[in-house]
């Protein structure tokens, strides 16, 4: 009911009197009944627009009618239409110094501030391959894949296409939504057979297609055998219902073409590159990329050194599909000195470039124009990942949402993992155990502010009586004051909000907690300081005191004689 009366106190009141005139003379019934539920629906529908997800997954706790109304399907897809976007920065798990370091995500305001919390449906292990509708694709290393709405916390097991595949890999799986059937489809590239088996190695003639809530996967042939290195190399777009991905074409403009395959009609087209232009005799091969910019498909092209295939050199083109019917292409960017990782599936968040340097640094870099050089001036530092692998980062768009997977749920394809995932694994015991010992050195850490906080405050309080005698007192008193109560921890109870951090947050918390400990060392020091030299002040104090007794003694027995 809180909950209420806080969308209540929102409106303008006028609107409530409006609605409730007229029905004054049962007060009775007013009480009883929800003032809100009195409002219009449209009135009602666009203050819950204005919720976010969090807030909404609450209201739908509150009573039926609002249960009903926020899970309508209707009301969901609204909401999704004006979700806010996010960039997502995802980092797969991987081995650093023969230390394992798990998966983790980042999200991206419109702001450029960075998320502080992991992401939980996000396991240690899991891959991912998809965003689509607030809805996750993540690829693991068991016999399922896992699609997942970050926001609400649903997670949906389903079966991998095959048993025991070699050399699969997350990057041969996509995950869209087609806008017209409103229907979520996986796609697996499925390498071609090697003395019977599926090896996923060099070439694929089959697309396997699962629609979520069919019973199983179905096979596409493709129209020839198409190159899996190249799908890997330069990545997979889903783009309004469509997904495209590169493929060698010997005879055609850059020797590539875009090949795409309708999600609906679940048929493949070839679309041909724009007019390539001539290479640079002096640098290395040319690296194609198949990106999403802006709701388009977008193709991403540069040479690279002659002796470092990983060094990119020249220009960056950018070129986007402004026409499929006619297959005509524009150039978006041409960028000079361009950075040598373009992650994707989207690198370009709000007319901004997000990519990695030679360094761990995740940065982004203003578009302003066309022809853009790349400069230190117009970057900005987001992060640091190391010790992570360089050049291993994703990027995506999604947004928080109601979508539900209920519905999905009823195939026989769905699974519930039978082993131990995630967490539970015993990889993860030392990772595990070392966040045990930092959250213990944390609570050590608040018990050591308290015990120094009510010994300073004992210290302030004995010599007190003292201060307005000797000055000396009084400042020493005040630095005791100034250097453990004004930081005093408000409650040592409080625990900390138990949520995993990411990496970001958890640099950050690592630094605040070296920051404290240093503190309290300070502290310690400040008050042994201060207590040793009001000790000293009232020892001279007394031994003066003790003199001034002495010869006022001397005094009188001279007189006396």
């Amino acid at each position: 009911m809180c909950l209420q009366r806080d969308l209540v106190a929102q409106l303008p009141w006028h609107w409530v009197v409006t609605m409730v005139t007229g029905e004054t003379s049962s007060k009775r019934q007013i009480n009883e009944e929800c003032i809100i539920n009195c409002l219009p629906v449209d009135l009602i529908e666009r203050i819950f627009f204005r919720l976010p997800v969090s807030t909404l997954l609450r209201c739908a706790g509150v009573c039926k009618h609002w249960y009903n109304f926020i899970r309508d399907p209707l009301f969901v897809a609204s909401h999704l239409q004006n979700a806010h976007r996010y960039a997502l920065m995802f980092f797969p798990q991987g081995l650093v110094s023969g230390e394992p370091h798990p998966s983790d995500a980042i999200l991206i305001d419109e702001a450029w501030s960075l998320s502080t919390y992991a992401v939980p449906v996000i396991g240690p292990d899991d891959l991912l391959f998809g965003s689509c509708n607030g809805l996750l694709g993540l690829y693991t290393k068991t016999s399922t894949i896992k699609i997942a709405n970050f926001a609400t916390g649903e997670c949906m097991h389903l079966a991998k296409p095959g048993k025991n595949m070699r050399g699969d890999h997350f990057t041969f799986y996509s995950f869209g939504f087609h806008p017209v059937t409103k229907e979520y489809k996986i796609t697996h590239f499925l390498g071609d057979c090697v003395e019977g088996r599926p090896r996923n190695k060099d070439k694929f003639s089959i697309i396997q297609v699962y629609t979520l809530g069919d019973e199983k996967w179905k096979d596409i042939p493709t129209p020839e055998a198409l190159s899996l290195n190249t799908v890997r190399n330069s990545g997979v777009v889903n783009v309004n219902g469509t997904m495209y991905s590169l493929t060698e074409n010997m005879i055609a403009s850059w020797q590539h073409a875009v090949m795409s395959f309708d999600l609906r009609e679940e048929s493949f087209a070839i679309i041909a590159l724009p007019a390539a232009r001539e290479d640079h005799d002096h640098y290395g091969p040319r690296k194609f990329w198949i990106r999403d910019i802006d709701g388009k498909l977008c193709m991403v092209t540069a040479q690279t050194r002659r002796y470092d295939a990983r060094s990119l050199v020249g220009e960056l083109q950018i070129w986007t599909l402004d026409n499929m019917a006619e297959q005509r292409w524009s150039q978006k960017y041409n960028i000079k000195n361009p950075p040598n990782y373009i992650p994707g599936p989207h690198f370009v968040h709000w007319d901004r470039i997000l990519t990695q340097l030679s360094s761990s640094d995740v940065d982004s870099y203003e578009l302003i124009g066309e022809n853009i050089e790349i400069s230190f001036s117009k970057m900005e530092e987001l992060l640091d990942v190391s010790p992570r692998k360089l050049y291993n980062m994703q990027s995506y768009i999604c947004v928080k949402s109601l979508v539900c997977l209920d519905v999905y749920k009823k195939a026989s394809i769905v699974r519930r993992p039978k082993q131990q995932v995630g967490w539970q694994l015993k990889k993860w015991e030392a990772w595990e155990h070392n966040l045990r010992e930092l959250e213990k050195l944390w609570g050590h850490s608040q018990k050591q502010e308290h015990h120094l906080s009510e010994i300073a405050e004992k210290i302030v309080k004995k010599y007190q009586p003292f201060t307005d005698k000797f000055h000396a007192i009084s400042e020493n008193l005040l630095t005791i004051r100034n250097q453990v109560l004004q930081h005093k921890p408000e409650n040592l109870n409080q625990p900390r909000f138990p949520r995993r951090l990411n990496l970001v947050a958890q640099e950050r918390d690592r630094e605040e907690l070296s920051s404290r400990v240093s503190k309290i060392s300070d502290s310690i020091e400040a008050i042994s300081q201060a207590q040793d030299n009001i000790s000293s002040i009232l020892r001279s104090h007394m031994l003066d005191q003790g003199k001034s007794t002495a010869n006022v003694s001397s005094s009188d027995d001279k007189k006396n004689e």
